[in-house]
Formats: C-alpha cells, sequence, structure tokens
C-alpha cells in the first residue's frame, strides 16, 4: 500500500469518527495509573533538559496535550485529521493545535524539546516507521525525550468499524518493545526504558521511552 492510500484511508477514517472518539476518550487517563507515571516521568524529562515546545504526534482529540500542559510542559498537537484537529481545539481552547502528518511534519529541524507518539503510529506500516523515526530524531533537539506508546504484540488486522459504529478503513499494527527498540537504535535513537502494561491483556499496552 503507498503512502498517499494509508495516509488518505487514515485521515478519512479519523475524520468519521472524530467526535465518537474524543466522546470515548474522555477522561479515559484517570483510569490508567501507570499511563499517567509515563506522562508524568516524560514531563519531568523535559524539564530537566531545558523545556521549550514539546509536540504531541498523532494528538487526536488533544486530551493527552492537555494533560501535558496540566503537568507544566509546554505542549501542542499535531494531527493528520482536520476533523480531530477541530474537535482538540474545541474541547481544548487555548491549546495550541495543527493539521500535520508525523511522514513530513511542518517543523523545523531540532525545533522542539520533547516528543510524544501516544499510540499514534499504530496505523503506520512496518516499512514507512524508520522514516518516520528519522523524522521524530530530525525535529528533536539533541538529548531530548521521546515518549511512544502503542499496541504490544505482533501481527496486524484491518478495522472496519470504528468508535459509534461509524466505518473506517485502517490498518492496526502491533509491535513489541524490542522490535520498537531496534529500529529506534537504528534511527540514532538511545533506549533508556520500556514497559509493557497488562500483559495478561487480549491487547496489551508498551511505552518505551528514549532520547
Amino acid at each position: 500500500m503507498s503512502a498517499e492510500t494509508w495516509l488518505a484511508d487514515t485521515r478519512t477514517s479519523y475524520d468519521t469518527v472524530a467526535v465518537s472518539y474524543a466522546d470515548r476518550l474522555r477522561g479515559s487517563l484517570e483510569a490508567h495509573p501507570h499511563m499517567r507515571a509515563a506522562l508524568g516521568t516524560f514531563a519531568e524529562s523535559v524539564r530537566s533538559t531545558g523545556g521549550g515546545p514539546v509536540v504531541d504526534m498523532g494528538c487526536g482529540p488533544g486530551h493527552v496535550t492537555a494533560h501535558l500542559r496540566g503537568l507544566g510542559v509546554d505542549a501542542f498537537g499535531i494531527d493528520l485529521s482536520p476533523g480531530m484537529v477541530d474537535v482538540a481545539r474545541r474541547e481544548h481552547p487555548g491549546v495550541r493545535f495543527e493539521v500535520g502528518s508525523m511522514t513530513e511534519p511542518d517543523l523545523a529541524d531540532a525545533s522542539v524539546g520533547g516528543l510524544l507518539a501516544w499510540w499514534s503510529l499504530v496505523h503506520v506500516p512496518d516499512d514507512a516507521i524508520p522514516a518516520v523515526f528519522a523524522q521524530f530524531r530530525r525535529v528533536l533537539r539533541p538529548r531530548c525525550p521521546l515518549l511512544l506508546g502503542f499496541h504490544h504484540g505482533s501481527g496486524s488486522r484491518w478495522k472496519t468499524e470504528g468508535y459509534g459504529g461509524h466505518p473506517m478503513k485502517v490498518r492496526v499494527h502491533r509491535r513489541t518493545t524490542d522490535q520498537v527498540a531496534d529500529l529506534l537504535c537504528d534511527a540514532g535513537f538511545e533506549v533508556e526504558a520500556h514497559l509493557v502494561l497488562g500483559p495478561r491483556d487480549p491487547v496489551p499496552a508498551a511505552v518505551v521511552f528514549a532520547r
């Protein structure tokens, strides 16, 4: 599948489900203390390396961007879906949200003091991940932190129905922490830690810290 195809399918799918997706995720972090802890550690790492703007890449409805700002981080969001960005701006007025793609982010070299990709890599095909990680490295200042959250496991599946019963056309990829760590190292990152959450869940979650 070409980049144009999967990007277009992802954009259209999330435009379609934007409102329902936001409704589902509103307040979701309250039920996940380990995810909040990961975000808190990331925020602390941002501050320890000098602060500055932090980009939430693939921010969706902006709830995590807003959470980071509540932790004292100068966070802003970028999302592929204009519908998601509209919802994020409406739900979090005063926070900066922009339409853009992690494959070609409109950010200057070494312009951000931290980068978060929170379950936004799950629709990126395996062969596109190295280029995305190269972009992440390009926009991050040296030694500044990166935090990734994703579905842990192997394989992928088609998602044809989404939040609120709306149609979607996206492929959902699972990856192991070792896979992601190897890809990050290949892109020039130093992996500091990784954690699997709910290892016995049907679809475990994982986070990886790098810089």
